[in-house]
């Protein structure tokens, strides 16, 4: 499915949207370059899951909870993994293969580690269709 977006608004409507139709133990691939609105997206899809508090990157602690919405959200930023076993370290299978929904921005960067049954999002941009424009791809996996 790709969806076309043509301000950050919208990019956080199609998040809220996934994110209110979520399920437990989904999970949730994002890729795209930096500035693309991986972030606006996260929020709405956070809003989709009934959180409240502030959601931003978790850049520099590979991974933040969110305990408070319909079901637990798990929000793992991989940008700055060093090594592959990181991951080990913060508990990652124990996320995703938990109860909740755990989204996972930069997944390209351990795709060695994924569950085969994966929601694949790429979000990317195209400034010929202007400065806010999106295209949204979602692959069930």
């Amino acid at each position: 499915m790709v969806i076309e977006t043509r301000s950050p608004e919208e990019t956080f409507a199609v998040g809220k949207s996934l994110g209110e139709k979520a399920f437990p133990g989904q999970v949730l691939t994002l890729t795209g370059d930096l500035g693309v609105g991986k972030t606006v997206f996260t929020q709405g899809l956070a809003e989709g899951l009934g959180i409240e508090e502030p959601v931003n990157s978790p850049t520099f602690t590979i991974v933040q909870v969110y305990e408070e919405g319909r079901l637990p959200f798990y929000h793992f930023d991989v940008y700055r993994i060093g090594d592959i076993e990181e991951m080990d370290e913060v508990g990652f299978e124990e996320y995703v293969m938990g109860e909740g929904v755990s989204l996972i921005e930069w997944a390209n960067l351990i795709e060695e580690i994924l569950p085969e049954r994966r929601t694949n999002i790429l979000i990317e941009k195209d400034l010929t269709q202007g400065f806010d424009y999106r295209r949204i791809t979602i692959n069930e996996q």
